[in-house]
């Protein structure tokens, strides 16, 4: 059987990044921080990846209804070819809706959230997709 990796998910946005953690031997993604991307946003991610020894990062890859490339999708394209110099392998996941279901499920703990609360669940809703259908 092999080794379980540990997974970093990510909701990359133009204010602020969703983070998000897994372990593929336990399967659940859940939120961990978001990044504010005004402040080196690479950087503190690359600290993320050396301090939790991430082996696959999955990056929330958006697209139109129609399923065609949009200008978020270029951003989060430029921006993830920062990430690259981490020599950490990059995934990209389908990211449609995820920010509606993550405030969806916030809502319905009935407690008080933040955009921040948003994105972070967000990427825990990608991550989780992503080990769904890689593992299982």
């Amino acid at each position: 059987m092999p080794a379980n990796k540990t997974l970093l998910g990510l909701d990359v946005g133009k204010k602020y990044t969703g983070v998000a953690l897994a372990d593929t031997g336990v399967r659940i993604a859940v939120p961990f921080d978001t990044v504010d991307m005004s402040d080196d946003p690479a950087k503190a991610i690359g600290e993320i990846i050396v301090a939790e020894r991430i082996d696959t990062v999955v990056v929330g890859y958006p697209r139109n209804q129609s399923g065609l490339a949009t200008t978020q999708t270029t951003y989060v394209e430029n921006f993830t070819r920062q990430l690259e110099a981490f020599d950490v392998p990059i995934e990209f996941q389908d990211e449609s809706l995820t920010s509606v279901m993550a405030e969806e499920r916030l809502k319905a703990h009935g407690r008080p959230y933040s955009k921040q609360d948003i994105d972070a669940q967000a990427a825990a809703i990608i991550l989780q997709d992503f080990i769904e259908v890689h593992y299982g």
